[in-house]
């Protein structure tokens, strides 16, 4: 299964998730570990930059989900950004542009 191309980058002031290419059925799973390693430190401020991210399935909302109910649970806020084609739409057609206020 190909990983998926994603960077982590953590500061004072927030954790930014970065996401490129696809997020879908064959690359979520791999993307999992690191969510739950964002999750288990608690951040107060997670922001994730969909800029760079061209394909998204119901397995890569379904990630991005749990990296919310998670973090949103331990007090933290997640913001993301830079959605924008099909990632986009899809939030939109699934209403989870509300939820992640895009």
């Amino acid at each position: 299964m190909p990983a998926p191309a994603y960077d982590v980058n953590r500061s004072a002031a927030a954790t930014t998730l970065t996401v490129r290419g696809s997020l879908d059925i064959n690359t979520a799973p791999q993307l999992a570990d690191e969510i739950d390693r964002i999750i288990a430190a608690k951040p107060s401020n997670v922001l994730v930059d969909l800029a760079p991210l061209d394909l998204i399935d119901s397995s890569g909302v379904a990630a991005l989900v749990k990296l919310y109910k998670g973090v949103r649970s331990g007090g933290g806020n997640v913001t993301i950004t830079g959605a924008r084609d099909q990632p986009l739409a899809i939030f939109k057609l699934l209403r989870m542009d509300r939820v992640f206020n895009l």
